[in-house]
């Protein structure tokens, strides 16, 4: 069962998408989720009956899994894109036909719901794309119920370790960074959760690294996270790159392919997630 509100399609919180909308990034999206889902959702389960909003639900990559961990739930899945929504209708559609989902198309920080009109809110990938992620929580906090839990996930580019070592391949890791910054975002992020969940009045906040790690022994994970997840996502800002200045053609391509040696023979690579859950007071 599905229902579906509408909300305001730009406001003064709008925000670049660094990765973009293409068909490619909802692939990436996929593959990341699925890889990534015991490791991301391992601990997450909701009571059948609980009130649950995810905030960003982007394309549902995350959403399916999500539901998949918390069977009968009552979920609200927002987004601030209509084109993301779409495809997260259609994916759940597919693979959770059951689930009990109401999609609202706006803006986080300007939900139209009651104060206390959620038990939980589940935040994935969202944070590191916002100008003001401590706003963007507190507008999170007033729709949750006293004593409600708030779980946050974000990455860390800076947590990212590999051999073979190459310079060329951090500095393009470095302007995916520098470009995540400029459109207003936090490619950083992940650091941070506790004292942005402090300032936005959350409490007894709990803060655990997820680790990802990939060699030859692990050729999934190489496959679906060092190739297909990250090098991806860093290969995608190859234009914005070059259009910035950033790097030349030969010196952007040098590093992509320096990464995706890493998942190669004799290649490894690792990723730190962090994973926050706090209470709203």
């Amino acid at each position: 069962m599905t229902t579906e509100t509408a909300g305001p399609k730009t406001t003064e919180h709008d925000h670049r998408y660094v990765h973009g909308y293409s068909e490619r990034e909802a692939l990436r999206l996929g593959d990341q989720a699925d890889t990534l889902a015991r490791l991301l959702h391992a601990d997450t389960a909701y009571p059948a009956g609980s009130r649950v909003l995810e905030a960003g639900c982007g394309v549902g990559a995350q959403t399916v899994h999500l539901l998949a961990g918390s069977p009968g739930v009552l979920l609200t899945a927002a987004d601030l894109s209509a084109e993301s929504l779409a495809q997260a209708r259609a994916r759940v559609a597919a693979e959770a036909p059951g689930a009990q989902v109401s999609w609202h198309h706006g803006d986080l920080h300007e939900l139209p719901f009651p104060d206390g009109s959620f038990d939980h809110v589940f935040v994935c990938f969202v944070l590191e794309h916002l100008a003001a992620p401590v706003a963007a929580l507190a507008a999170l906090r007033r729709v949750l119920r006293p004593g409600g839990t708030i779980t946050v996930i974000e990455g860390d580019h800076g947590s990212a370790l590999f051999h073979p070592e190459s310079p060329a391949a951090h500095r393009v890791i470095g302007h995916l960074v520098r470009l995540q910054a400029a459109a207003g975002g936090d490619a950083l992020i992940g650091r941070r959760l506790h004292p942005l969940l402090t300032a936005a009045g959350f409490a007894e906040p709990v803060v655990r690294p997820r680790t990802v790690y990939a060699d030859a022994g692990r050729p999934g994970l190489a496959e679906g996270f060092t190739r297909r997840t990250f090098v991806a996502m860093v290969e995608a800002v190859r234009a914005d790159a070059l259009a910035a200045g950033l790097a030349t053609a030969e010196e952007f391509d040098r590093g992509v392919a320096d990464l995706r040696r890493t998942a190669g023979p004799g290649g490894t690579f690792h990723y730190t997630f962090f994973k926050a859950v706090a209470v709203n007071p």
